[in-house]
Parts: structure tokens; sequence; C-alpha cells
């Protein structure tokens, strides 16, 4: 940074409308934080790569937790730690009595221990196990925390970076959970999350109920224990009607069965047989009513499997566990926070798509609070596979500029 841009001390407006996103853009001091941002793109994309080729399975996040600690140290961030469930946090403090927006990009992949996350280059395409989703939006947080570091460039609201832990399946949205319930309990007025590749919004939580499903039994030998009701047969009669169920097209409303174990031979009576249910809904309301379909369909496969064997001496049980509930909920195109982040989209030469998906901003949104969450750039596929790629093409930077015009409009807004 020049000496000039270190003197620049200029505060955000206290109230920021969407409308305002344009010149708050052209500003002379901002501007120079974009140009950096941009000239700054090989240390954004050094980033992504490093902690990509640091593995963060579910709930095993913490090697990768540290390392972007130390990059939340290295930049300048204050009040630098982890939380109880590993989040990592640090802030820079606003001003005045300016709202609190949270920049969060998640530590976890859906990759299990022992995946190969190495990363290979070949031009501006990255490809490694979870390089888009979401160590390219871990990169755009830390570039964000970098800039605004290296400026006197003010905002009355604080914005606090996060690296938080269990966006995906299995976490159950746990790191953010945990800032809304207890590290940051009625301190966030606004969260934006980065997650994966492109230029769009999710604004629209899908919010899922996900189930492990066992039927249970005492087994047998599939000749000699002949006329005992089966546990497998239960378990297709299940996914059967679950099948059969009708949804909604509008909203859109989903469910799939993603695993089925059981059994320990072909001439055997299995004692158990399980499967894994996932139903998803932007719609609270449809997503219940889907739930009950569902359950219903549950228990009338264990009494059917029971009355065809009425003489059986094994009478199955079942067992639901639940694995996931993410709420689902909406907030309205004109919602501020939508409406700042279309604003910064566009004027950075880009209009973004306003969509539906599963995030870490399904926990503000079921709560009925301002949340987003938005693209960092560039291009990509593959995610959750083990070709995942990453293309930073011409203009990935507006990634990172995207996001820190976001935090910055609302940091500047009470």
């Amino acid at each position: 940074m020049t000496r000039s841009l270190a003197l620049i001390a200029l505060a955000l407006p206290a109230v920021l409308g969407a409308q305002d996103v344009p010149r708050l853009a052209a500003r002379p001091d901002v501007a120079i934080l974009l140009d950096s941002i941009r000239a700054r793109n090989a240390w954004t994309l050094t980033q992504q790569t490093t902690l990509c080729e640091i593995p963060a399975p579910p709930f095993k996040e913490a090697t990768r937790g540290l390392a972007y600690k130390a990059e939340f140290e290295r930049v300048g961030l204050t009040n630098v730690r982890v939380d109880a469930v590993g989040n990592v946090i640090g802030e820079r403090r606003g001003t005045g009595s300016g709202p609190t927006v949270v920049l969060a990009g998640h530590l976890d992949t859906v990759f299990p221990e022992g995946t190969d996350v190495r990363v290979t280059r070949a031009g501006t395409r990255y490809t490694g196990r979870g390089i888009g989703d979401d160590c390219r939006g871990l990169a755009v947080v830390l570039s964000v925390a970098r800039a605004l570091q290296n400026t006197a460039v003010q905002t009355p609201g604080t914005i606090i970076f996060v690296g938080n832990v269990g966006e995906e399946g299995p976490g159950n949205l746990r790191g953010t959970r945990h800032l809304y319930e207890r590290e940051l309990k009625d301190r966030i007025d606004y969260f934006v999350s980065v997650d994966g590749a492109g230029q769009s919004v999710t604004s629209r939580a899908v919010g899922s109920h996900r189930y492990r499903v066992t039927y249970k039994g005492r087994g047998g030998h599939s000749y000699g224990a002949f006329g005992n009701p089966n546990p497998a047969h239960a378990l297709g009669r299940a996914i059967a009607a679950i099948a059969d169920i009708q949804v909604p097209t509008t909203p859109k409303t989903t469910f799939n069965v993603g695993v089925i174990s059981g059994g320990t031979s072909v001439n055997s009576i299995p004692f158990d047989a399980s499967m894994e249910l996932d139903m998803r809904s932007e719609s609270a309301r449809a997503l219940d009513e889907l739930d009950a379909k569902a359950q219903r369909a549950l228990r009338k496969a264990l009494a059917a499997e029971n009355a065809r064997w009425p003489r059986g001496r094994d009478r199955l049980s079942l067992v639901i566990d639940t694995i996931g509930l993410r709420p689902a909920g909406a907030q309205p195109d004109s919602a501020r926070i939508v409406r700042v982040a279309t604003a910064a989209g566009r004027a950075l030469g880009f209009s973004p798509d306003i969509q539906a998906s599963s995030t870490d901003a399904n926990v503000p949104i079921g709560l009925g609070k301002p949340g987003i969450t938005i693209d960092g750039g560039g291009t990509g596929g593959g995610a959750h596979g083990l070709d995942e790629w990453y293309d930073d093409g011409a203009d990935g930077w507006k990634g990172p500029q995207w996001a820190l015009l976001v935090a910055l409009a609302l940091a500047g807004a009470r």
C-alpha cells in the first residue's frame, strides 16, 4: 500500500441503501481497495490451493482451522480465536454503532480421511477435492480481510470474518448454529457466506430432513428360519411406498433414498436393514407434510411385513435416527441484504441470479434474520466429486471484490 492510501480515512455513511452501492464502488478510496484485490489475485489463488491441500473431513477440520487462524492473524484481524466447536473467528471493529456483519466460508469438505487432496493446475483451472466447495469461499474471505486491513477505510459497523465448521451434510450446520446460539448470540445483524464458484445469490433456504431408518429382527437361516419377518423385505416395502409419494413441484420438494445397508450373507435373513433418507424443500410446510407421509410409509411397511408372517417367531421393530435437520425459509428479493448483493454485482459488471439452495445461510433465514450466500467468482464444477474443479478465468477476482462491496455496504448501514 502507498503512503497516500494509508492516509485515507473516510468513513462509510451511516445509512447506505442498495441504490448507493454504485457510488460506493466508485469512491476513490474504495476503488483503490477493489484494484488491490485484483492486483493480489495470485495471492488469493495461492491461499485457495494451500488451504485445500490441508485435509478437512467432516468433524475433523481442526488442522485446516489452525492454518486459517494463522492467516487471520497474519492479515491483522483482531480478537482472533477458535470457538468451542472449532469455528475460526477474527474481527475488524467498526467506528460506531453500526450493524455487525459476518462474512464466512466453511472449513469442512465431504471427503473422508485418507482422501488425496493435492491440487493440480492447468492454466487458470485448478482441480482438487474441495477446491471450489469451499476452499474458494475461504480464500475470498481472506482476500477481503487482507484488503481491509491494508487501508484506512472505516465502517460504522464491525465485520466479523469466520471460517466455520460443519456446513456439509453430517455437520448439520453446527458451526453457524453455534454462532447464532452461543458465540455471537444476538450480535449478528447480517450474515453473508461465500460458498463455491460463480456469480449467484442464494436468498432462499432449501431445508432438509435426514433420517437413518433401521428395521431390526433376530435374523436367521434363509431356509431354516423361513417364515420369520425379514428386515430387508420391510425396508423394500418402505422404499417402494416412499417412491410413490406425490410431492409439489412448486415449491420444489424432493426425496431420496441414498444409502442402503444390512445383511451378512445371501443365505441369511438379516438381523437389520437400513437406509438413509433425505427430504428437501424451500417450504417448511411442504417439508413437514412430506416428512409426515414418509413416517406413515415407514410404519405401514413395518406392520405389513409383520402381518405377512403371522406364524413367525420374530417381530420386527423400527428405529428412526435423525442425522440432519436444516431449516427451510425464504426472504423476498426486496430484502435489503438481497438488494445490496445484487446491486454490488451490477456495480462490478454482472447481474447475479437469485436462487434457492442449502447453505450456512439456512440458519439465519430459518430464524427470520437477514442472511445470504454468494458465490466466490470464477467458474467451477464437479462439487463433492473426485474431479472437482475451479477455473479463475479472466475475472475470477470479481468474486472477492463482490464480497468486499457487500460487506462494506452492509457494515455502513444502521
